[in-house]
């Protein structure tokens, strides 16, 4: 087995360890059969705490879960799925964020003042997340499969570094998230813009 799958095989089993995780997977495949991923925070924080010796769901404050709908990109498309996600994960403790990846394009300017081509794919948007550690994304299939998207592989989360992914974020933002982050996990080792 190469480092890779055994990085891998280490992300799955300590995601496997984590009672809320692996509830909010469970319920997250009520989504299916629509393409989705947990993503960022949550699943890169689960791994800090558990290699800083933090407590599990330390740092975490909301819950991330993308699905990508470019059959639909109306705001009453997506906030019917919001509704679908409350009731899925009503009794969760953590806010629970579900975001339709093919409309990103449609309020991004507005939020960001940066315009953004429509993503084609939850990869694709997964690609143009904040830092290399931070683009990752989980879900667990029905069959108990794992599907794992790490563009920039899982070095940098093991290793505790954070590295910007200039695709998209602009270095004010990569300072901010770096700041706060660090305030929580101190051992992380931040790589200067």
């Amino acid at each position: 087995m190469n480092s890779c799958d055994e990085m891998y095989n280490r992300l799955t089993e300590l995601f496997a360890r984590d009672t809320l995780l692996m509830d909010i997977f469970k319920r997250a495949q009520g989504l299916a059969p629509l393409s989705y991923y947990i993503g960022a925070g949550c699943l890169v924080q689960t791994v800090w705490n558990e290699l800083t010796g933090q407590a599990p769901g330390y740092g975490i404050s909301d819950i991330d879960i993308i699905y990508y709908d470019a059959a639909d990109l109306s705001y009453a498309a997506e906030d019917a799925m919001v509704a679908k996600g409350r009731e899925l994960f009503k009794d969760i403790a953590i806010p629970v964020d579900l975001k339709n990846q093919a409309r990103v394009h449609l309020w991004y300017p507005q939020k960001f003042g940066l315009e953004i081509k429509p993503y084609t794919s939850l990869e694709a948007a997964i690609d143009s997340w904040p830092t290399t550690v931070t683009s990752l994304g989980a879900r667990l299939e029905l069959n108990g499969d794992w599907q794992i998207y790490a563009p920039f592989g899982l070095n940098d989360l093991f290793d505790l570094i954070l590295r910007p992914n200039k695709a998209l974020i602009r270095e004010e933002i990569y300072a901010a998230k770096t700041l706060k982050w660090k305030s929580k996990w101190p051992e992380l080792k931040v790589v200067p813009w």
